[in-house]
């Protein structure tokens, strides 16, 4: 037999063999990584019924965190923890704790923060994971509009931040990771508002990290393109089209929660203050803003003509 041939037939399946260690390898690091990241901690996560937030709470859940889900539906609350509690065993596990969250309601907020410090004092971890998006021209947006999206993407997550803080200070620790979209960078043409919560609320860590740093607290920020939903429901329908989709998209179908989660694990036990997670177009953009703005307000401006027809009003929760 040709020692070629020979050489060829018996490299393919160690190929395979040595690919297969490599990603169990990292899956396995993965995995102790995420236990001592967040082993006992006590974490916050609010919109716990997305995609993203229950990806984030069944890894935490699994990694021995006391988890405060937070979210408007109670119903899907309690699915979410009865889930939970199913997949693990109860003797070695904390049960989710549950709290009723509405950004939209800023009058409760007071409650919601001492309900949350009631669990179990002061959380060790909060994942901002909440948002609000709206796809409209400027001029069809009502005011009641704009303020509603403010307060569930800016005003809300900075009024919990702020109502844990004194905890936080206090003990000379904590972690607050803000999962903000990429629109936090850049802008998009008709997306005005909810680029403007964005980029407020990217300011206003950016801040604040700055100040709570010699306290011992670490502010992260992440900053993705859109959140794909699970692969079965990834259908032509389901995911964004037009000019700009190439733009905001790592993927045919975004980003997946589990490739999100996974970065909120390294960033967490790594410290990052800043991650965009993103391919190398939009990363490129946010640059271009920064150096090239001419160019860019040019490029911005010549996908408009070819989107505007069909640009409605799109409101997402």
């Amino acid at each position: 037999m040709d020692p070629t041939w020979t050489t060829t037939i018996l490299l393919v399946p160690c190929t395979v063999v040595l690919t297969a260690g490599c990603f169990y390898l990292y899956s396995f690091v993965l995995s102790l990584l995420t236990k001592m990241s967040v082993r006992n901690k006590v974490v916050v996560i609010t919109d716990a019924v997305s995609g993203l937030g229950k990806e984030c709470a069944s890894v935490f859940h699994k990694g021995g965190s006391r988890l405060i889900l937070c979210g408007k539906n109670w119903e899907k609350l309690t699915e979410l923890a009865d889930d939970l509690e199913n997949a693990s065993d109860p003797t070695t596990m904390f049960p989710p704790k549950l709290v009723l969250v509405d950004f939209g309601d800023m009058e409760s907020m007071p409650y919601v923060i001492e309900e949350i410090l009631d669990c179990y004092g002061c959380p060790d971890v909060i994942i901002l994971n909440s948002s609000m998006k709206v796809k409209a021209p400027a001029q069809s947006l009502s005011l009641e509009m704009d303020k509603l999206l403010m307060d569930n993407n800016y005003f809300g997550p900075i009024t919990l931040a702020k109502g844990v803080l004194p905890s936080m200070i206090s003990r000379r620790s904590g972690h607050l990771v803000l999962v903000n979209s990429i629109q936090g960078k850049l802008t998009v043409p008709f997306r005005t508002t909810y680029a403007a919560s964005k980029h407020a609320v990217q300011a206003f860590f950016d801040c604040l990290r700055a100040e709570v740093e010699e306290y011992g607290i670490s502010i992260s920020t992440i900053n993705h393109t859109f959140i794909s939903c699970s692969a079965s429901e990834n259908t032509e329908a389901a995911c964004p089209k037009g000019f700009w989709t190439g733009l905001y998209s790592q993927k045919p179908f975004g980003i997946s929660p589990d490739e999100a989660a996974t970065e909120i694990i390294r960033t967490l036990h790594n410290k990052k203050k800043e991650v965009i997670l993103a391919p190398s177009l939009p990363k490129a953009a946010v640059y271009a803003r920064s150096f090239v703005p001419e160019f860019f307000f040019a490029v911005m401006a010549a996908g408009v003509k070819n989107s505007a027809a069909a640009i409605g009003k799109d409101v997402e929760l």
